[in-house]
């Protein structure tokens, strides 16, 4: 093959420092932001908080900085929904501040790819830094976190404070060590006393003179089963359940007929075979639905009551209220801290006068001034999206998810001028404030299902009727899904039972046998 040399003429997307950075904030949850914030408030001197403190500081300074000039505003924004239509996107308060803002907002409005070449490192130009204290600091953020407490942790307590012999001790240890998160026991007594003795054997746990039975093992296990939470220890779902009744009140209504059904027909209960179980225990209707009403009240997952998790706190980026018959959408200030340029060492840039100092000055205040616009950036079009959402939703908001509209990300894309890509980030793990409730904005998009007289209506409408349906349903006649999509299209909704069936499945709706109810 001839080697040659050509010219050509194309056109390629590159992804400056700045378009990535304004990207890469554009994408970040509101958690996520403040810490990307933080992170740039310590590697960057010049941007500080806007707080009370810092506007004194300014005005004290101010003969001393005659030349410098204005600080950067707070960042704030709001827009109105008045039932007619939202603010207009070309609205001068959506238009960029400057023409190199101007040109970061028509990148974003190119389709945009994980994998689009870059022409320089994102690291080189803004070098992610920890916001954990120096190595030397006395200060530790994690210290006053309270402990998640476990179900572990909360027998061995009690086992200490409760008197038994050594080799007691070292069989309860090894119980509850075998129990699962929700406190029953993962292995038979009698393997649980072959690896005590095994452990014995070898001189690692027992010693050989203790002669450990089998008994010795039940008996132990059974004072485990009296610990907090009642019921722990259980070696099966039956026993867990018995051992609670066993802690009630002998005089409680409905016991014995509870501990038969539980003793006898756990199976059928399960099952729910109402017919067979009257015919079994001979039990009236009535006296049968008042004992699997005692038996609903226990827990057939102790531990879980015990084990603590972890709580995920959701921070709206968007807040939506109504005023004076009109929705408002604005970005919520707690999610976003106010950052600003240090006037003070803004102006030092021009007095400087060594040269290294100079530069390093210069060099913070063009990354600063950037990163303040990227963030202008990302909240602008975050608010243009969320107030188109209102706009296309506000049936929801006004009637509940039943008026929920069909919305694809294209729809927003080409109301807000924007491209399909740009409104995925920006709709990614990012959440609007309603007095409905705390949503992502991916929930109010949702694909279409047709209707006999040629409209649509969202799945999501859908998911709302049939929970709506199943909740106000006869409990001991439950609709089935094909009843369920004959409701639908007497609603002129034409929907398949198989769809109904994965919409039920969805919101965690049993199937019918297993929603079926004595009473």
């Amino acid at each position: 093959m001839k080697q040659t040399l050509a010219l050509k003429l194309g056109q390629q997307l590159k992804m400056t420092p700045q378009l990535q950075q304004a990207i890469r904030l554009l994408q970040l949850s509101a958690l996520d932001l403040q810490q990307e914030i933080q992170s740039t408030l310590e590697s960057n001197p010049l941007l500080e908080m806007q707080d009370e403190y810092s506007d004194d500081f300014e005005t004290q300074n101010t003969n001393q900085n005659e030349a410098s000039p204005e600080p950067e505003q707070p960042i704030t924004q709001s827009a109105e929904n008045s039932g007619e239509s939202l603010a207009d996107p070309a609205d001068a308060d959506y238009q960029a501040a400057d023409t190199s803002e101007q040109a970061v907002n028509d990148q974003l409005e190119q389709p945009l790819t994980d994998d689009l070449p870059v022409d320089s490192s994102w690291e080189d130009n803004y070098p992610t830094t920890s916001t954990l204290p120096a190595a030397d600091s006395d200060f530790d953020p994690l210290a006053n976190r309270s402990e998640e407490s476990s179900l572990t942790d909360h027998l061995i307590w009690q086992l200490n404070l409760t008197p038994m012999a050594s080799s007691d001790r070292v069989v309860a240890l090894a119980i509850i060590d075998a129990l699962d998160p929700a406190g029953l026991l993962t292995t038979t007594t009698e393997d649980l006393w072959q690896s005590l003795l095994e452990a014995a054997s070898d001189g690692t746990e027992l010693s050989g003179d203790d002669a450990l039975s089998h008994d010795d093992v039940c008996a132990v296990l059974s004072r485990i089963q009296d610990f907090d939470p009642i019921g722990v220890a259980a070696r099966d779902l039956r026993e867990c359940l018995l051992l609670q009744l066993d802690a009630l009140s002998a005089d409680t209504p409905w016991l014995e007929e509870a501990r038969l059904l539980l003793a006898e027909h756990l199976d059928l209960l399960g099952s729910k075979d109402f017919t067979t179980l009257r015919r079994k225990t001979k039990l009236s209707d009535d006296i049968l639905s008042q004992a699997m009403r005692l038996i609903r009240t226990l827990n057939p997952r102790p531990g879980s009551a015990v084990a603590d998790e972890a709580a995920d706190f959701i921070v709206p980026d968007v807040v939506v209220r109504k005023a004076e018959g009109r929705w408002l959408v604005e970005l919520n200030s707690d999610a976003t801290p106010q950052i600003r340029i240090n006037p003070v060492y803004e102006g030092m840039v021009k007095s400087t006068v060594k040269a290294e100092d100079k530069a390093y000055l210069r060099d913070n205040l063009t990354e600063a001034k950037w990163f303040l616009k990227s963030l202008q950036t990302r909240n602008d079009t975050l608010l243009r999206v969320a107030a188109k959402i209102v706009e296309v939703q506000r049936g929801f908001l006004e009637y509940g998810p039943e008026a929920m509209k069909p919305l694809i990300l294209a729809d927003i894309a080409e109301a807000v001028d924007l491209h399909e890509s740009t409104i995925s980030r920006v709709t990614s793990h990012k959440y609007m404030s309603t007095p409905r409730g705390v949503f992502e904005l991916k929930y109010f998009f949702s694909s279409h299902v047709g209707t006999e007289t040629g409209g649509e209506v969202s799945s999501t409408a859908i998911r709302a009727l049939i929970q709506k349906l199943t909740s106000e349903e006869n409990a001991k006649k439950p609709l089935s899904d094909s009843k369920i999509a004959a409701i639908l299209k007497e609603q002129n909704i034409n929907v398949a039972r198989r769809t109904v069936a994965k919409y039920r499945e969805s919101l965690s709706i049993p199937p019918s046998n297993e929603r079926k109810q004595l009473v």
